[in-house]
């Protein structure tokens, strides 16, 4: 006669082995959506145009595996065209093309050619992959960070100057192109940030209050400090959280204006470059100046819009005897470290200054007249200029 396994025993064994099912199958789901995740990933990266891998921005090729000269990478950021480019053109004009790259990130779909430029120097120098860029906010540093990946991959360009569509130079290219290459540091604008009251506390402890740095957005660098800003990927996304742009003074939201100048206000491009070099403890390879210089309308009224912003050079202010004011300085003043930055390079004393802005297009035409870029006839682009 069959001994019978008791009811309880059998339905206990039943449900024991349906919790194994259970956890099996568990194991078996969470490994098949993790790899789906993997690769969807590693498929979106590499598929995506606007995706941001430094990985990928630029060739493996070690800095110094290539042959000939060493190359400046020009790199201008651009609303739409360039509208010194004849300025830029006779520069160009006047240098050996094995000593120089041009990069310009402009709006996107916008192309350089012969129907929106005047200089064949800059046809195609576009970005195919530029994005929009809004002033005051981190989608500068994402435009700045394309140009940086874009001109690393090619492994001649030794040295990276950002500059605007309103810059200048203030001499010729042999001269700019000693400088910079005499030079092993870059040249970074970076100092103690203790008034504007920028900083927020969110950003800590990833972004320590006393690395927080300020400084003119517009760079020179060498290699090795363009990678670092290319493959950073601990500050960027610190900076898109917490350092946002007040909203401007609007007199139609009335009483919602006192609410919304309560936000925390901060300028993302004035902080990040010296903020991620003092991060990286980059500061003793870095001459803490800009190359750019700017002049500031210092208005003292606190409302007043034009209060700090940089004062656009007209013809009459690109005067010989105004420009050799520029060439001449020699040191920059840091009032809230009480620093005075002397300007050398390899313990030379050299002009603080190779570029300037704003400038008009008569100020540029000016600048070609007297001779500033090189030999040219301003007189041929009169009737270009209209």
């Amino acid at each position: 006669m069959t001994k019978k396994t008791p009811a309880p025993v059998l339905v206990r064994h039943v449900i024991w082995f349906g919790w194994k099912l259970v956890i099996l199958l568990s194991f078996a789901l969470c490994f098949f959506a993790l790899l789906r995740l993997h690769f969807s990933s590693e498929n979106s990266a590499s598929s995506s145009p606007n995706s941001f891998s430094p990985a990928r921005a630029r060739s493996q090729i070690s800095r110094d595996n290539f042959h000939g000269p060493p190359k400046i990478a020009f790199l201008f950021l651009a609303r739409l065209n360039l509208p010194l480019d004849f300025l830029w053109g006779s520069f160009f004009e006047n240098a050996d093309v094995a000593n120089f790259s041009i990069y310009i990130h402009s709006a996107p779909g916008f192309v350089f050619d012969e129907s929106t430029s005047r200089s064949h120097f800059l046809y195609n120098r576009q970005l195919t992959d530029s994005i929009q860029v809004v002033w005051g906010e981190s989608s500068m540093i994402e435009a700045e960070r394309l140009l940086l990946a874009t001109a690393l991959e090619d492994p001649a360009n030794q040295r990276f100057v950002l500059l605007s569509d309103s810059c200048v130079p203030l001499y010729n290219f042999s001269y700019i192109y000693r400088y910079l290459m005499g030079s092993s540091r870059s040249f970074v604008d970076s100092f103690l940030d203790v008034k504007d009251g920028r900083y927020h506390p969110k950003m800590s402890p990833l972004i320590p209050k006393g690395k927080w740095r300020k400084g003119s957005q517009w760079i020179s660098l060498v290699r090795s400090h363009a990678e670092v800003i290319v493959d950073d990927e601990i500050v960027l996304p610190v900076f898109k959280n917490f350092c946002k742009r007040r909203p401007p003074l609007d007199t139609s939201k009335g009483k919602l204006n006192i609410k919304l100048q309560k936000q925390h206000n901060c300028i993302p491009d004035e902080h990040y470059v010296p903020t991620l070099f003092a991060m990286n403890d980059l500061e003793g390879e870095l001459e803490r100046r800009t190359l750019t210089y700017t002049m500031w309308n210092l208005s003292a009224a606190k409302m007043d819009n034009r209060a700090w912003h940089p004062v656009t050079f007209n013809y009459a202010d690109a005067s010989p005897i105004r420009i050799k004011e520029i060439k001449d300085i020699n040191h920059v003043y840091y009032e809230s470290e009480f620093r005075t930055e002397w300007c050398r390079t390899n313990s030379t004393c050299v002009p603080c200054f190779l570029f300037a802005r704003k400038f008009s297009r008569g100020a540029a035409m000016r600048l070609l007249s007297e001779g500033v870029v090189g030999p040219f006839e301003a007189s041929s682009l009169l009737g270009n200029l209209s």
